[in-house]
C-alpha cells in the first residue's frame, strides 16, 4: 500500500473516531496532576491500531501473533481509558501480549530462565514507561518517529530484521496522530490505547533486532525515556509515594508544568535528545563494546536528569 494511501486512510479512521469519542463522551478532564488545562477527546492513539491491521491484513500469515498481541494491549488499554481498571487486569494482558511475541521470536528456551525473566520484565517495564511519559502534546508522536526512524535506518543501513514496511506503517500512523496533537491545543489525546499499543510495537522490533545482531545495546533506543521513567520511580520510591498513581515528578512534566516551557518544545527536546542518543549508539556500533557504549550515554543522561532538582528548588 503506498503511503499517501495509507495517510489518507488512516486520516479518515481517525475523523471517524473522533466522531464516536465525542458521542460517546471519551475524554480526557483535567485535573490538578494533569500537564494539560483543557477537556481534550482521549483514544486518539488508536490510529496505531488501525495501523496495526492495516498491516496485518496484507501479511497475516507471518504476523498473527504480533497482531493479536497488539489488539490484546489495545483493547485493554482503551477500556482503561473509558472506565479504569485493576493493575492486575492491565498487567496480566500485558503478560499475555508478551507472550505471543515471545513466542514468536523464538525467545522461549528453558535453557535462558533467567534471560527469559529479565526479557519480561524489561518488556512490561517499557511499555509502561512510554504510557507514563505521554503527558504532553506531541511528546509520543515525535519519541516514536525518532525510535522508528533509528529502526529504519538499523533495518536498511546495518542489519536486515524486518520487512520495511512493517516500520513505515508505524511512522505514517505517528505522522497522522501528530497532525491532530502536536498543536498548542491539541485535537486529541493519545490515551492509554495509542501509548501502549505503539511501545508494544517498538518492543517487538527492538527485541527482534536484539536477537538478529546478538546485542542489547539497540534498547537505547529508548535511553531518554528510560532514564526519565527509571529515575523518576526511584525518586517516588524515596518520596514513599504510591508509583501507580498519577504525579507530576517527570523532568518533561517539571519543565512544563513548573517551568512553563511550551508543551511542544519540551517535547522536541526529548526527540532531539533521543536522536543524539541513536546517532551515537549507531555510530559506536561494531567500534566498541556494548558495555562501553552503555557507559558513554547512561551518564550524561542521568546527569541531565538532575537538573529537575534544580528547578524544583527554585520553584518553592
Amino acid at each position: 500500500m503506498e503511503y499517501t494511501i495509507l495517510g489518507f486512510l488512516l486520516m479518515i479512521l481517525m475523523l471517524l473516531y473522533f466522531k464516536v469519542a465525542d458521542r460517546f463522551n471519551i475524554i480526557d478532564k483535567p485535573n490538578q496532576r494533569s500537564s494539560h488545562t483543557e477537556i481534550t477527546l482521549r483514544g486518539g492513539g488508536v490510529v496505531f491500531w488501525f495501523a496495526a491491521l492495516l498491516y496485518s491484513v496484507q501479511h497475516i500469515q507471518n504476523n498473527y501473533f504480533f497482531f493479536i498481541g497488539i489488539t490484546l494491549v489495545s483493547l485493554v488499554s482503551f477500556w482503561d481509558d473509558i472506565q479504569s481498571l485493576s493493575n492486575k487486569i492491565r498487567i496480566s494482558i500485558h503478560f499475555l501480549a508478551i507472550t505471543l511475541i515471545f513466542f514468536d521470536l523464538g525467545i522461549f528456551n528453558p535453557a535462558f530462565l533467567l534471560g527469559l525473566v529479565v526479557a519480561y520484565i524489561t518488556a512490561i517495564g517499557l511499555i509502561n514507561a512510554y504510557n507514563f511519559m505521554d503527558g504532553i502534546n506531541g511528546i509520543t508522536g515525535l519519541y516514536t518517529l525518532v525510535v522508528m526512524g533509528s529502526l529504519l535506518y538499523v533495518n536498511k543501513n546495518i542489519q536486515l530484521f524486518t520487512d520495511g514496511n512493517f516500520i513505515k506503517y508505524a511512522i505514517v500512523a505517528s505522522l497522522v496522530f501528530l497532525f491532530f496533537n502536536y498543536r498548542k491545543k491539541a485535537k486529541c489525546f493519545a490515551g492509554d490505547v495509542g501509548s501502549i499499543a505503539i511501545a508494544f510495537w517498538i518492543i517487538y522490533l527492538v527485541f527482534k533486532l536484539i536477537l538478529a545482531t546478538n546485542s542489547i545495546i539497540w534498547i537505547l533506543f529508548l535511553a531518554v525515556y528510560g532514564a526519565d521513567s527509571c529515575c523518576t520511580i526511584l525518586h517516588r520510591l524515596y518520596l514513599r509515594q504510591n508509583i501507580f498513581e498519577a504525579h507530576r515528578l517527570h523532568l518533561y512534566q517539571v519543565l512544563s508544568n513548573e517551568y512553563k516551557i511550551q508543551h511542544r518544545l519540551v517535547a522536541l527536546y526529548y526527540a532531539l535528545a533521543q536522536i543524539a542518543v541513536s546517532v551515537l549508539v549507531v555510530f559506536l556500533y561494531h567500534k566498541v563494546q556494548d558495555i562501553l557504549i552503555f557507559a558513554i550515554i547512561i551518564p550524561p543522561l542521568l546527569l541531565v536528569y538532575t537538573l529537575k532538582f534544580y528547578l524544583l528548588k527554585k520553584t518553592i
